[in-house]
């Protein structure tokens, strides 16, 4: 089978074939010893990022936050949390990065803001029926059923999706209760975030991660979910991870993927367009399938979107190959660009669902070679290219307002701060001695930059190399796909000179013909079980 180029013929911005790296400001470095990372920390690790070999950076938000969420809850999108530092600390970021050759994307939060941003205080302070009240999503309870939430929609850190204030009136929150969703109805809604985006482009931010970006209009009526009989009603399509890809059959979902969303990408297009750098908006968009997905980069609307159907398939050559083949005839219909992601802050690290321990970091390098293969941009998270796994965060360490909302496992064990040097905790994340916001094991002394740096056989080491490679037919290799069949355990394709073989089974297989350029373990005559390999 061979996918056609979707992009060829409509030139090479920057980030159509870019490795971006994630930051999760709260975890990456310390730079003023309080235990938290912020903007001074990202700033002074920025030339460990550029001898990694990644292109860009994508920041998680900054802005001032009673840090509800960390930061997803914004009060005021135009400052920056004193957790972090100040609009000078972010200025001197984005030119210390634009120095060392990174782009900068910065998040951006347009489904819903902070309980504590000054128009939400309005909206309580003014009524039902107010000009304020109509900036969100407030409801009355349905005629004959006082204290009934508006309609059944369950929010997806769980629990209702609506909270009752005291004059009587629900407002609806996809996420935490200090999460109010805004009415993208209103006009005033869709100004204020072009004044945002205008506000980060004049300081120099090369693009956007739009965080929820499915979300921002929900159906007019705010009708009831159908759920089929037996079950909950869900608002989080990020439940399909428990389904197996073969079984997921399309949900019910008036709360996320409506067709008036695309508007506003269209408005957003026309206003980066405005600036020099090939500036870009990638959509974090949870759709329920590689067309949906596709929709958000049509060529008037953003420049990627993240291909969550990687992430969430497991460790089965049939369903990376159906999830390669499935995006890339997505993409080419509309002339989009491919995005690759294997773990970010919201899911459990890739080596962890892998398996976990020397196995699970086998699949993780071996997944991690064949994505970084394929034609378009990849995304790291930060700490996977020391090999990190999920930590089992103690209860009392715990903020996630998911944990604290079901007690459930929550996202924590993918956010601990990452280790940088030395022997014990806090691992050179920052000048203090003690424990960063939560706690590091104690194992991962094993783990730090600067053991891996020593280390030409590291995880580390490995992704350098592999990075490396990659620069070298990234932008010539071309983005036509021809899949091969070399075995049902067999992940196998042929991108320009480059062949790529991924070995998913539990038996070694024959090596295609050529020289290895790069292999995510060793390989001599045949490719072992938990392998990918590179050949030119």
């Amino acid at each position: 089978m061979v996918l056609n180029d979707p992009i060829g013929a409509h030139g090479q911005e920057w980030w159509r074939h870019a490795v971006t790296y994630q930051i999760y400001p709260r975890s990456f470095a310390d730079g003023d010893g309080d235990g938290v990372g912020d903007l001074a920390g990202i700033t002074s690790r920025l030339p460990y990022l550029r001898d990694l070999g990644v292109d860009a950076v994508w920041i998680s938000p900054f802005y001032t936050s009673p840090q509800k969420d960390h930061g997803y809850d914004v009060a005021d999108y135009r400052d920056i949390d004193p957790l972090f530092g100040t609009l000078a600390d972010a200025d001197e970021l984005l030119e210390r990065a634009h120095e060392v050759g990174l782009k900068v994307i910065v998040d951006l939060v347009p489904n819903h803001t902070s309980d504590a941003h000054e128009w939400f205080q309005a909206a309580l302070a003014a009524g039902p029926g107010s000009p304020e009240r109509d900036r969100y999503l407030f409801r009355d309870s349905p005629a004959g059923a006082p204290g009934t939430p508006p309609n059944n929609w369950r929010s997806v850190f769980g629990g209702d999706a609506w909270t009752q204030v005291e004059d009587g009136q629900w407002y609806l929150h996809l996420f935490d209760a200090s999460q109010p969703d805004l009415n993208w109805r209103n006009p005033e809604v869709g100004d204020m975030f072009v004044d945002v985006l205008r506000f980060w482009l004049d300081r120099g931010a090369d693009g956007f991660r739009v965080d929820v970006a499915h979300g921002l209009f929900k159906e007019e009526s705010l009708r009831d979910q159908v759920v089929a009989a037996g079950r909950q009603p869900s608002s989080d399509a990020r439940d399909a991870a428990d389904v197996p890809m073969v079984e997921r059959t399309e949900r019910d979902e008036p709360m996320w993927d409506q067709p008036e969303v695309h508007d506003v990408y269209r408005r957003w297009h026309e206003v980066l367009a405005k600036y020099d750098g090939d500036r870009m908006l990638v959509a974090e968009a949870w759709t329920q399938s590689p067309e949906s997905m596709a929709r958000y980069i049509r060529e008037d609307e953003m420049s990627q979107a993240f291909n969550f159907a990687w992430l969430l398939a497991s460790w089965s050559a049939s369903e990376f190959t159906e999830v390669v083949t499935g995006t890339l005839a997505a993409t080419e219909a509309v002339h989009g660009s491919p995005t690759w992601v294997l773990s970010n802050h919201d899911v459990d690290r890739h080596v962890t669902r892998y398996g976990g321990g020397p196995v699970g970091l086998a699949r993780a390098r071996a997944a991690t070679l064949t994505m970084l293969a394929l034609p378009g941009s990849a995304y790291l998270y930060q700490g996977e290219e020391l090999g990190l796994e999920q930590v089992d965060v103690a209860p009392e360490h715990r903020s996630d307002p998911f944990w604290l909302r079901t007690g459930h496992v929550g996202r924590d064990g993918c956010r601990v701060p990452i280790p940088w040097s030395g022997e014990a905790p806090p691992f050179g994340f920052g000048p203090g001695d003690g424990q960063p916001w939560i706690p590091q094991p104690t194992a991962w002394a094993a783990l730090t930059v600067e053991k891996q740096e020593a280390d030409p056989d590291s995880t580390l080491a490995f992704y350098r190399a592999a990075l490396a490679v990659r620069r070298t037919f990234a932008h010539t290799a071309g983005d036509a796909v021809e899949m091969l069949d070399l075995g049902p355990d067999v992940v196998a394709f042929r991108r320009g000179p480059l062949t790529v073989a991924l070995n998913c089974g539990t038996e070694p297989v024959a090596v295609p013909d050529g020289d290895v350029l790069m292999a995510s373990g060793p390989v001599g005559a045949t490719l072992p079980a938990d392998t990918a390999v590179w050949l030119g």
